[in-house]
């Protein structure tokens, strides 16, 4: 009910436009600084021994949920920008929310129960 009396609130073509090419740097940003990261990791690797196979494993799940979530985050933002109006914008952010606590919900029993296996496995 209280959407219905929000003033209509357009977003002008400049600022969706600006701030569009603020992700898009972000994006690269993030980007480099992923390739950055799996370079440090392969480096990491080369110098790990086959005892730390699980926690190799493990750091690499944890890399692959933290790319998705910036993703996830850049593609809201993204979906941001494109809004035109208050109403679509509380709309993104409660599906991208409801999203990313049954994402973090998941990763969180999944590393979770990754690392169980690596102690188990490291105790043997």
């Amino acid at each position: 009910m209280a959407q219905e009396h929000m003033p209509k609130f357009e977003i002008p073509a400049e600022m969706r436009q600006m701030a569009e090419q603020s992700v898009e740097q972000a994006r690269k940003a993030f980007d480099d600084f992923i390739a950055a990261a799996q370079q440090a990791v392969s480096t990491f690797e080369g110098q790990a021994t086959a005892a730390q196979t699980g926690v190799r494993d493990l750091g690499k799940t944890a890399m692959t949920f933290a790319e998705q979530n910036v993703a996830n985050s850049l593609e809201f933002a993204h979906k941001l920008v494109r809004a035109k109006d208050a109403r679509e914008i509380v709309g993104l952010h409660s599906e991208f929310i409801r999203a990313q606590m049954e994402a973090l919900s998941n990763q969180a029993e999944e590393l979770g129960e990754a690392a169980s296996r690596v102690a188990k496995d490291a105790s043997r």
